[in-house]
């Protein structure tokens, strides 16, 4: 079986991949896609809960964005140097993504700005630096103070932005639901949701439950091989506690529809049993790369923003809705001018 990549590929207008959120949270567009009936309907995010069908259950990824990017100077020489961490490996150790990593050689010293914080490269390790800090307790008051969101790099950040767009970020790109720390990357479909629209869902029109998947470097890694198969997605940790495992568990077997808040919910969801009732929290890491082909058992409705073309997560949206209509409900978002990626609007798939 040969999936070309090339065959996932769209023309996207500059002005529309979104820099910036909107003025307030919950504002965004809504494209609601109907699988069943072959529909598109334009609304607003407001009016989520117009759409939503027979009472399902919502399953939110409740990581949450550590500022992670951050600036620093090569004690030898001053070069200014910016440092994205990915993981912790221990207590003072990071795994780190450092423009110019070739040049370092271990033992090199960085220097923080305003801070007596400093850190130590130690090794280089399939084109990531591991790191050693001073103090982990300056670390994280440096990170608190200092550290930029690790925004995508389609939303341009130059070094001289100003404190508000910065400040704006840190507030912005995170879910209001957001409780463990550790992703390098927003869930973006949750985004949207205001506390005052859960407290509206809660209940009434939905069940809510939760998960983590701490959101790591491989969303970005485009696809290099045409032979889609080939591609092998980085891991990354998730953690359901007894709580939610089981309420979604029990949805299954009573029927009750999922609705998957994000592909990441979705890559997590698609890959756990949900067979018995749990005491221990289930946690792991998965490398889950679901494209055309895939047979969805646990997600029943997705909701999710617009992708990058040929990227996994486009992938995985096409073997949601299937490709021939998911090219159709881009066409449209384009030709309607919604806003893509990580601050764009979103499309609910019934």
């Amino acid at each position: 079986m040969k999936l070309k990549l090339s065959h996932y590929d769209f023309d996207l207008p500059e002005n529309l991949i979104a820099q910036k959120p909107t003025q307030r949270r919950g504002q965004s567009r809504l494209l609601v896609v109907d699988r069943e009936k072959q529909t598109l309907t334009h609304d607003t995010f407001n009016n989520l809960k117009n759409h939503l069908k027979n009472h399902p259950l919502m399953v939110f990824n409740d990581t949450r964005v550590i500022p992670a990017k951050l600036q620093a100077r090569l004690e030898f020489n001053s070069r200014q140097v910016e440092i994205l961490l990915i993981r912790k490996l221990d207590s003072e150790v990071w795994e780190a993504m450092i423009k110019g990593l070739n040049r370092l050689k271990p033992g090199a010293e960085f220097k923080f700005e305003n801070s007596d914080l400093s850190a130590q490269f130690l090794r280089r390790q399939d084109n990531r630096a591991h790191i050693k800090f001073s103090s982990h307790k300056k670390l994280s008051a440096y990170l608190n103070q200092n550290g930029r969101m690790p925004l995508p790099p389609y939303i341009h950040r130059p070094l001289d932005t100003d404190r508000h767009t910065l400040e704006l970020d840190r507030k912005r790109y995170q879910t209001v639901f957001a409780l463990h720390s550790g992703a390098i990357a927003a869930p973006t479909a949750g985004l949207h949701f205001t506390q005052s629209q859960l407290r509206i869902l809660r209940g009434k029109f939905t069940d809510t439950a939760r998960l983590t998947l701490h959101v790591g470097p491989g969303t970005f890694i485009p696809i290099r091989e045409e032979n889609i198969i080939l591609h092998k997605m980085e891991q990354e940790y998730f953690q359901i506690s007894p709580v939610n495992w089981n309420k979604i568990t029990q949805a299954k077997k009573k029927g009750q529809t999922v609705l998957a808040v994000g592909t990441t919910s979705t890559r997590v969801l698609e890959t756990q049993a949900f067979e018995k009732i749990i005491r221990k929290a289930i946690s792991g890491w998965t490398n889950c790369f679901i494209y055309p082909g895939w047979e969805f058992r646990k997600v029943d409705h997705l909701l999710t923003n617009f992708h990058l073309p040929k990227s996994t997560l486009f992938l995985l949206v096409c073997a949601f809705m299937g490709e021939k209509l998911a090219k159709t409900a881009y066409s449209e978002a384009i030709k309607k001018k919604y806003h893509f990626f990580s601050y764009g609007d979103a499309m609910l798939i019934l």
